[in-house]
């Protein structure tokens, strides 16, 4: 049976959320994780008008309940946003929630009278970016080195460019790889399980600092580990840690965020609204993933880019493919990406280099690309067995295992978004530019490059030091 990723990355995420009734959305089909039972308003005035709409709208619905329909806390906070509780929902059960979905029809009159949103879902925001990897990693040959190499400028802290990177902490023993030097941050909580084996995503963090720091090594990065806990987070927290990030340090020139969900909807998520509003009044520049499910639909806050308000304030990344002339089959597209960066088999650091440890992969290879391309993609190659992917009778053997010692190959947007990250602090060190949105504008006007993605040409942001591998067609019989 062919692996089923969306449905594994699930099962992963509840049990690291084992308090927390998850279903797939939006109704009866597999877009995004979101929170049973509970929507999101906000506060104030609309989150009244809200529970007294959806209350009305339940008491006249025999097979619903209008007592359920209550504040789920916090009434007030720095997002702005309260969870208000719409039903009691069935445990057990992933397929979509009727009473998220009948309060949200509910309000559909009330919304088009105040001419915005008043509610949404609670999503799942996650570095699987959404919920389905590009890959997991592979050791990387021995004796090859970076891609993209680093470039040879020196850093300088006096002129070095901040750079934060929000997503799971450093590992232990990351400065033992001089590029990560100047590198500061949160560390990893947990790095391994029971059995020693690295557990999934811890690296994700380290490695995307290492590709920061060979585009552009005059930075001075933080990684905060604001997406530690299996690489998942509620939407109603995720704007509050996103203010945590910021708060500590103060606002860097550039975030480098791969995470992210869909929504199904083009007005962005209501759980980050405040932060976007007041990253909106910064001189901060957000480059985010545009997501790994091979898909149009816009991924937030990836697609905020698309907004006219934002576009200044976000560049949106997809990925490419090994080559750089096309874009790599898990890639999401669409006119709200703005540009594309390599995004298969980059070489950076998952480990620091004290000590080798194993990993086991957690989902299988495919026998043919997931998305119909032809190319042999990370979908089918390297082969793997995955614990996830097997049910236990008729599992064809032991989940693969690999041992890491510093170096990894690793795909997803989740690794074009720092190359993109590093190429606008690079533009900023070699052209003495302290403005990191208008060095989004000049790089992006500058490109000379262009790459094939979905029949469309998009401007490819491809680092000088990036070494394009060759394409091939899958073996026979594989």
């Amino acid at each position: 049976m062919a692996p089923q990723r969306f449905h594994e990355q699930f099962d992963q995420i509840q049990r690291s959320m084992p308090d927390v009734p998850l279903a797939m959305g939006p109704d009866d089909s597999a877009e995004f994780f979101y929170e049973k039972g509970v929507i999101l308003a906000r506060d104030g005035e609309e989150a009244r008008v809200v529970e007294e709409t959806v209350r009305s709208h339940f008491a006249a619905a025999p097979d619903l309940t209008a007592d359920d329909v209550r504040r789920a806390g916090p009434e007030t906070n720095r997002t702005g946003i309260t969870r208000i509780r719409v039903g009691d929902p069935a445990p057990g059960v992933r397929d979509g929630d009727p009473a998220v979905a009948h309060a949200l029809r509910a309000l559909r009159e009330a919304e088009g009278r105040r001419g915005h949103r008043l509610a949404g879902r609670n999503h799942v925001v996650s570095i699987a970016v959404n919920a389905c990897p590009g890959d997991e990693p592979v050791p990387a040959p021995a004796g090859e080195p970076p891609n993209p190499a680093a470039d040879g400028t020196r850093y300088d802290q006096d002129t070095a460019v901040g750079v934060l990177v929000i997503d799971t902490g450093l590992m232990h023993d990351y400065a033992s790889y001089p590029p990560l030097a100047h590198t500061r941050g949160d560390g990893q909580v947990t790095e391994t399980d029971a059995a020693g084996a690295l557990r999934e995503y811890v690296g994700h963090g380290t490695f995307i600092a290492g590709l920061v720091a060979a585009v552009a090594p005059n930075t001075d990065i933080t990684v905060r580990g604001t997406l530690d806990d299996a690489g998942a987070v509620l939407e109603s927290e995720f704007g509050a840690r996103l203010f945590d990030a910021v708060d500590r340090d103060g606002w860097p020139d550039v975030i480098s965020l791969s995470a992210g969900t869909a929504n199904g909807r083009f007005d962005g998520l209501l759980g980050v609204d405040a932060f976007m509003r007041e990253l909106r009044e910064q001189d901060t520049l957000l480059v985010a993933a545009a997501g790994n499910n091979g898909s149009a639909t816009p991924f937030w806050p990836a697609a905020y880019a698309a907004l006219p308000d934002y576009q200044d304030v976000v560049l949106s990344v997809g990925a490419l493919r090994g080559d750089g002339e096309r874009g790599a089959c898990f890639s999401n597209h669409g006119p709200w990406v703005a540009a594309y960066a390599p995004g298969e088999r980059l070489v950076s650091s998952l480990t620091g280099f004290e000590a080798p440890v194993p990993y086991v992969y957690q989902h299988s290879t495919y026998d043919a690309c997931r998305y119909g391309f032809g190319y042999a993609c990370t979908c089918q190659s390297p082969r793997h067995t995955g614990v996830l992917s097997e049910e236990p009778e008729s599992a064809p053997g032991e989940p693969d295992r690999v041992t890491f010692a510093g170096f990894a190959q690793w795909s997803g947007t989740s690794f074009a978004t720092p190359l993109a990250a590093g190429l606008v602090a690079a533009h900023m060190s070699a052209h003495k530019e302290s403005d990191p949105r208008a060095a989004r504008r000049q790089l992006l006007a500058a490109v000379t490059a262009y790459a094939e993605v979905r029949g469309a040409q998009v401007p490819a942001l491809l680092p000088p030091t990036w070494r394009p591998t060759p394409v091939t067609r899958p073996a026979p019989g594989a």
